[in-house]
């Protein structure tokens, strides 16, 4: 199972990341440098599969979340390189969680849960609407203003189903 660990940061680099030495796929991989400001540094290899949130087009200055899959091996370099499932451009108002939610719609790590509204946007990474139940599965979620409680509760703006079991 992926454990989605989010690493929030500048953009201080943007770079073609090149996969083959024949050339095939060159140009469709980028490697984003991220800075989270304390002096920690993380390279994201970015494919043609990650998942923009917003399908938004990010840039060197931008605050980022990236989420990659702590899980999956990485080779042992400095800085760490790893992934990236889902990239965030950072905005006011609006939160990002990227996680597995049980048949309650609570968050793996019992941070988050899910009140979902009639007006709540369902939809699949292409866009299409979901029309089954979200609940044991691996969910991008969209929110905003959330509860104090523990987990804390949302109604969130918009949830993306992430389909894909490998």
């Amino acid at each position: 199972m992926k454990k989605f660990q989010p690493f929030y940061g500048i953009i201080t680099m943007i770079n073609d990341f090149w996969i083959e030495a024949n050339g095939k796929g060159n140009g469709c991989y980028k490697l984003m440098s991220v800075d989270n400001g304390n002096g920690t540094l993380v390279n994201f290899v970015v494919s043609p599969s990650t998942y923009f949130v917003d399908h938004v087009m990010v840039a060197v200055g931008d605050m980022v979340t990236g989420f990659y899959d702590a899980n999956a091996p990485v080779p042992l370099i400095f800085p760490p390189q790893f992934r990236a499932i889902v990239m965030a451009r950072n905005t006011l108002y609006q939160n990002v969680k990227v996680d597995y939610f049980n048949s309650k719609l609570i968050s793996s790590d019992n941070f988050l849960k899910l009140n979902i509204a009639p007006d709540t946007k369902i939809v699949l990474e292409n866009g299409q609407a979901f029309t089954q139940n979200p609940a044991n599965r691996n969910l991008i979620v969209i929110y905003g203003a959330t509860t104090r409680s523990i987990p804390a509760q949302t109604t969130p703006y918009e949830i993306v189903v992430m389909c894909d079991e490998t």
